[in-house]
């Protein structure tokens, strides 16, 4: 299949990746606006100042509104991946346990571009997984 054709069950299996990506990130960009004490609890873990979190979920929402606007979708998951680079790095430094910590981030990375790729024909032709 070219990278210029969608499929039917593309555009679903991406709509579906997005939809978990966005509902987990809708859910952990609360938890910080609404100023839950875990947040804090985790931030002074992590070696941050517990007041960040609420800045922190600013940041994640913008993100996030980017990420599911269409015209926008991509500059939103350039920005999450800087965000979730950090959430790595901040895990790396305290030599958390690497797949359920460090890598997180990665695996909401993959959820994040894997169901945008699968969504969108022009970030195919951009990144193609193998050239034709």
């Amino acid at each position: 299949m070219s990278a210029e054709t969608t499929s039917k069950a593309m555009v679903w299996t991406g709509r579906v990746l997005t939809g978990l990506f966005a509902a987990f990130m809708v859910m952990d960009t609360g938890i910080k606006l609404v100023r839950l004490p875990v947040v804090a609890q985790t931030l002074a873990q992590l070696g941050y100042p517990p007041e960040q979190g609420l800045a922190i979920g600013i940041i994640e929402a913008v993100c996030l509104a980017l990420y599911l606007w269409p015209r926008t979708a991509v500059l939103g998951a350039i920005l999450f991946t800087a965000v979730m680079g950090g959430a790595i790095a901040s895990h790396m430094r305290l030599n958390d346990p690497l797949v359920s910590h460090t890598l997180f981030g990665v695996w909401l990375g993959l959820l994040m571009w894997g169901g945008l790729w699968l969504r969108d024909a022009r970030l195919r032709t951009m990144i193609p997984l193998r050239r034709p």
